[in-house]
């Protein structure tokens, strides 16, 4: 059964099978041997000198429907393609084989087709799942309206979005609906702001409990709102930012701002651009009830965890959380885990997990290599197909796409508004001085990571980060859903905000991402679980 002969067409078969048109040259056949061997390497060298030549215009296929559609088929001829080829060298190259020989050669050509076809199988369903994913997230910018998005003509020879463009600020917010309301209440508000050149980013937090939200003097949204997003309390939650994308809408016309596909999200940007003093460009919303599945998808996170986070619990009904998240550093959490670490509050106040939510950012952004986008890709584009959504147009996801690389790479700083530090107060900001803070926190960004001092405080440890100030000024505005904690007194003034206000020795205002993100073991070691909320 094994004869030289046998073993010199299972060789060349395999031979063969990894570089086309070889089986066919040596079975003689050497006229399409040669033809196949010739549109094998022109199909090597054009797509090297591609991505060479014109890197951006091949990544941009990644990101635009109708290529993807057509790589898809292409990958699915290729596939058939390279299976036919295995098959005539096998049958090319094999001299009145014994029946042995017949059946042994039958599973090897088996073998070689699944191990050509499978590759491009997976391709095809990738694209198909990416041009799916991109048509339904990311809608055309002749198809989708918005009044705050800034213009761009992808004929207009703009090949470089960013020669004119320093920064670019999107605004993220995490939309959470509840049984108890209609509509969504973003829990969650930061501004990404991104250096178009460098990549490095300043992530911004606001407390969802911030009152007075403003809005620019030149926009229609003054006349309703002179004052601010306000009714004259500011401990009431359904006049804080959390509360701006559903209830400013209803109460203005839906063309106040003219033509626009999501009112909502435009009254949030115009808001919180003008209380930081960026003008904010995109917004992208993601539904924390589907952000269990895109972490799943993702295949977990790895965060540090530095004191317990309760999985679970309500104050309201004196229900103590069963479980919590254990200190430990470079936990690898689960979807449903992840959650908690971003979202869990019992015993602590939304500053807490305004600092674990941008660790999660900072994690997803850190962690999201190419390896576990290919491996996973499938459940990462139906997850993110459910609970995304944006006013980013398809026409700039290639640019996007090369700034999300060069944001991978760079530095990564935030700044986040703590009540009762630095002269930030929710219940009355200084919006000037916050303006001051973000331009300081961005200009920090562009400088040389700082190393991580032990001494600092561990962002989301309620312990750590608790100032010498009257404890009237650093409580929060009740949240009637959660009565995580008591208001202050309307007849009680709060501390002089001036007194908070940075000295001219004030040290950085933004901190490193990483930095502040990292496992502290004297804080763990003192941590214990919060069973009185």
């Amino acid at each position: 059964m094994d004869t030289p002969d046998f073993r010199r067409t299972v060789l060349f078969t395999i031979l063969g099978a990894i570089i086309p048109g070889a089986g066919l040259i040596a079975a003689g056949r050497k006229k399409a041997g040669f033809t196949v061997f010739g549109v094998f390497v022109m199909g090597l060298v054009t797509l090297c000198l591609w991505a060479v030549v014109d890197p951006k215009g091949l990544a941009s296929i990644a990101v635009t429907p109708e290529a993807l559609n057509i790589v898809s088929v292409i990958a699915v001829v290729i596939g058939l393609a390279w299976v036919v080829v295995v098959i005539a060298s096998h049958l090319a190259l094999r001299n009145l084989p014994s029946q042995p020989q017949r059946v042994l050669g039958g599973l090897l050509v088996g073998v070689l087709a699944f191990a050509v076809a499978a590759p491009m199988a997976v391709a095809a369903r990738y694209s198909y799942d990416q041009a799916d994913l991109v048509a339904n997230v990311f809608k055309r910018q002749e198809d989708n309206k918005s009044a705050t998005r800034p213009s761009f003509d992808p004929k207009g020879g703009q090949n470089d979005p960013w020669k004119d463009k320093k920064r670019l600020n999107v605004l993220l917010l995490g939309g959470d609906g509840s049984s108890k309301r209609q509509g969504i209440r973003t829990d969650t508000v930061m501004v990404a702001s991104i250096d178009t050149h460098t990549g490095n980013t300043t992530l911004i937090s606001l407390p969802r409990c911030t009152a007075n939200m403003p809005f620019p003097e030149d926009s229609p949204l003054h006349e309703y709102y002179p004052d601010g997003f306000t009714n004259g309390d500011p401990n009431d939650l359904e006049y804080c930012l959390t509360a701006m994308y559903e209830n400013v809408p209803s109460n203005v016309p839906e063309d106040v701002l003219g033509e626009t596909d999501n009112l909502n999200a435009d009254v949030v940007k115009i808001s919180v651009g003008e209380a930081i003093g960026l003008k904010i460009d995109y917004y992208v919303l993601v539904n924390l009830k589907g952000f269990e599945q895109l972490i799943d998808a993702l295949g977990g996170l790895t965060l540090n965890v530095n004191f317990y986070i309760p999985k679970g619990g309500d104050k309201d009904a004196g229900i103590p959380p069963k479980e919590f998240l254990t200190p430990g550093p470079s936990q690898h959490l689960d979807g449903k885990d992840s959650l908690w670490y971003a979202r869990g509050r019992f015993g602590y106040d939304d500053f807490s997990r305004m600092d674990r939510q941008r660790c999660v950012i900072n994690a997803i952004v850190k962690q999201a290599n190419p390896g576990t986008l290919l491996t996973r890709y499938e459940d990462i584009a139906k997850a993110g197909k459910e609970i995304v959504q944006t006013d980013v147009p398809q026409e700039m996801l290639p640019a996007m796409v090369e700034l999300a690389s060069r944001a991978q790479k760079g530095n990564l700083r935030s700044l986040v508004f703590k009540h009762g530090k630095n002269g930030f107060l929710v219940y009355r900001p200084d919006f000037e001085l916050m303006r001051e803070q973000v331009r300081k926190s961005i200009g920090e960004t562009e400088k040389e990571k700082p190393k991580p001092k032990p001494s600092d405080p561990q962002p989301g440890d309620p312990e750590s980060s608790k100032e010498p100030e009257d404890p009237e000024t650093t409580k929060e505005p009740d949240d009637p859903e959660t009565q995580q904690t008591d208001p202050p007194q309307q007849s009680e003034e709060p501390a002089d905000p001036e007194s908070d206000k940075p000295s001219s020795k004030s040290t950085e205002a933004s901190e490193d991402a990483g930095d502040s993100c990292g496992f502290r073991p004297d804080i763990a070691a003192t941590a214990k679980p919060k069973y009185d909320g």
